[in-house]
C-alpha cells in the first residue's frame, strides 16, 4: 500500500471532528494517504462519513478505530476527580459528564468497514484478534496497528497486521499505547523506537510524531519508514474540523509548550499547555473513557465561551510549524520541500 502512495504521507486520523471527509480527500486527491477518524461517533456516522468520501475522491483512504480497552478502573479516583471537577462545572455553568465506560461501538464499527470495504483500516489503543484482522484482510482492507514500544510491535506483527504506524512520544493528540498504566508512562521518541521496530520486526512502518516538513519526512524515510503520518501538520488547513479556537492557539504567542496529560479524557494525551492542563494534570485518573466524557460538557463549555483555556487543545511538539493552507497545497509543499531534502 505504500509504496503504491505518489507521495508518502498519511494525514492522521484525528478523532474530534478534526478529520472531515474534506480534508480526508483533498490529501488523497493530491497524492497522499487521508485519512477518516472513527473514534468518538457512532458506527452509523462513521459510515454516512465513508459514503460522503467516496463522493470526493476515487483514490485510497483510511479509516481509524478505538480498540476497546479495560473496564476496570479506580472508582473512588474517578469520584475524586468528579468533585475536583464541580468547581469548573459551576463556573462555567455546566455539569460534570457521567463517569462511564463504553467500547466505542466497536462490533458495529467492525461490520461497517467489512461491508463498505474500506481499502485501509487503522487501529489504536491496542491490537485487535488475529481473526478481526484476517476478516478485514479477506474484505481487501489493508490493516495498520499503531504502536508505542517494541512489544507492541511483536504482538501486532504476530497477528498479522500488514503494516506499523510506529508512533513517538512527540506525537499530538492520544497516546497509542495498548495500555493505560501510570506506572508506565515513559515514552520513546520517533526516532529511537523506529530504529527499535525496524530492528525487531519486518513489516513496512510508518512514522509518525513531531514531523511538520519535508525535512522531517526526509529523515524519517532515510530511518526506515516506508511513510510518514502528519496530523499537527493539517490542522490549521481549512478543510480541518479543528475548533477554530484549537487553529488559532497553534499560533497564539500564549501558548509556549506542549505536554502530556490525562485530565481531559483520562489517557494520556499531548496538547498545548493551558489553564486547564496546568490545574488538573496532576489529579486526573487513568480511566479512559470516563474522564472522556466526565470533561466533554466542560470542553464544550469553555469552546462556546470563547475561552481555549478550558479546551483540549492537541497538538505535537512541532505545532509552530503548522501552516495556515488548503490541504492539497500543503502537500504540496511537502513534496517539494521532501524532494529538496534528497537532493541536499
Amino acid at each position: 500500500m505504500f509504496s503504491t502512495l505518489p507521495i508518502p504521507i498519511i494525514q492522521a486520523p484525528m478523532a474530534g471532528g478534526v478529520s472531515t471527509p474534506e480534508l480526508a480527500a483533498a490529501v488523497s486527491n493530491a497524492g497522499g494517504l487521508g485519512f477518516l477518524a472513527g473514534g468518538y461517533k457512532t458506527a452509523e456516522a462513521m459510515r454516512k462519513e465513508i459514503h460522503k468520501l467516496r463522493t470526493l475522491t476515487d483514490r485510497p483512504f483510511g479509516v481509524n478505530v478505538f480498540v476497546p480497552g479495560d473496564k476496570t478502573v479506580d472508582e473512588e479516583a474517578v469520584e475524586r476527580y468528579r468533585v475536583a471537577l464541580a468547581a469548573e462545572a459551576e463556573r462555567l455553568g455546566a455539569s460534570v459528564g457521567e463517569p462511564k465506560w463504553e467500547d466505542d461501538d466497536w462490533e458495529a464499527k467492525l461490520d461497517v468497514l467489512l461491508r463498505e470495504r474500506v481499502p485501509v483500516v487503522s487501529f489504536t489503543f491496542g491490537c485487535p484478534d488475529k481473526e478481526v484482522i484476517a476478516a478485514l484482510q479477506k474484505a481487501g482492507s489493508f490493516v495498520i496497528v499503531t504502536v508505542t514500544a517494541v512489544e507492541e510491535a511483536e504482538m501486532a506483527a504476530e497477528a498479522g497486521a500488514n503494516a506499523l504506524c510506529v508512533q513517538g512520544e512527540e506525537a499530538g493528540g492520544h497516546r497509542a499505547s495498548f495500555g493505560n498504566d501510570p506506572e508506565q508512562d515513559e515514552a520513546l521518541e520517533l526516532f529511537p523506537l523506529l530504529a527499535r521496530v525496524r530492528a525487531a520486526i519486518r513489516v513496512p512502518l510508518a512514522a509518525a510524531g513531531g514531523i511538520m516538513d519535508g525535512r522531517g519526512i526526509a529523515a524519517a524515510l532515510k530511518a526506515g519508514a516506508s511513510a510518514v503520518q502528519l496530523g499537527t501538520a493539517f490542522l490549521r488547513c481549512p478543510e480541518s474540523g479543528a475548533h477554530p479556537l484549537h487553529k488559532q492557539a497553534l499560533a497564539d504567542p500564549r501558548f509556549v509548550e506542549t505536554a502530556v496529560t490525562r485530565a481531559f479524557t483520562g489517557r494520556p494525551a499531548r496538547g498545548l499547555v493551558n489553564r486547564f492542563m496546568a490545574e488538573y494534570r496532576a489529579l486526573a485518573p487513568a480511566a479512559y473513557p470516563h474522564v472522556h466524557h466526565m470533561t466533554k460538557p466542560l470542553r464544550a463549555a469553555s469552546a462556546k465561551a470563547g475561552d481555549p483555556e478550558g479546551m483540549s487543545l492537541w497538538a505535537g511538539t512541532g505545532y509552530r510549524l503548522a501552516r495556515e493552507l488548503p490541504a492539497a497545497e500543503l502537500v504540496e509543499e511537502l513534496k517539494r520541500e521532501l524532494e529538496e531534502a534528497w537532493q541536499a
